[in-house]
């Protein structure tokens, strides 16, 4: 048994927690009320074990939503940071409580970054799915976002890439040099040796007969 001997308020939310032969432990207030916890109370190890779990619980949560209050997170990627400073068990819960609040959804995550990758970045399908792998989210959750793209029958990957070389690389086009610096930096944006081959004879039946 534990025998608490005294409990005062340490600063701000933190409560003091002193025993008899044992070292003193602290504990934010809301646990101290809820589990009414003051001087002259005897706890069974097991119950003192309990009352702990739920300090760290109540600590990994706070520490989630202020995370997630600067930036969505996917369920893994949310959960590794966690699981730095805090146990499997309570990072699991914490996990559950934060899908079940809506505060993580992997769906709504992945479109928001394909969105991102896609239209803002402009990378093709093989970059942003790699981005979003990094990020934490399943093979099928980024299929699923990204299909929008490929379904998309007024902008296709074709013109995505159309007007990425347009705006951005039209000038380094004028020799061979230029060309295979060109379509190198368009594989590292993630489209395929085939795509840009495509539009790069697109890009030059347009603009080689202005020359």
């Amino acid at each position: 048994m534990l025998t608490i001997t005294n409990v005062s308020r340490y600063k701000g939310m933190t409560m003091m927690i002193e025993f008899e032969d044992r070292d003193t432990e602290f504990l934010n207030q809301e646990i101290v009320r809820r589990y009414d916890l003051k001087a002259g109370i005897s706890l069974p190890l097991s119950a003192w074990e309990e009352i702990k779990a739920e300090e760290e619980y109540r600590k990994a949560r706070e520490r989630a939503l202020y995370l997630l209050d600067h930036r969505d997170y996917s369920y893994v990627e949310l959960f590794h940071k966690l699981e730095k400073n805090y146990s499997e068990d309570t990072c699991y819960r914490v996990m559950d409580r934060m899908v079940e609040l809506g505060a993580v959804n992997d769906n709504r995550y992945a479109e928001g970054l394909a969105r991102h990758y896609v239209e803002v970045k402009h990378f093709g399908s093989r970059r942003a799915f790699q981005e979003m792998r990094n990020r934490g989210l399943t093979s099928e959750v980024i299929k699923r976002a990204l299909s929008v793209y490929d379904e998309d029958e007024e902008t296709t990957w074709y013109d995505r890439l159309y007007e990425l070389v347009e705006t951005k690389y039209l000038r380094y086009l004028d020799d061979e040099k230029g060309v295979n610096k060109v379509k190198n930096a368009l594989v590292r944006y993630g489209y395929s040796y085939d795509l840009i081959r495509e539009v790069l004879r697109g890009i030059e039946e347009e603009y080689g007969e202005e020359d």
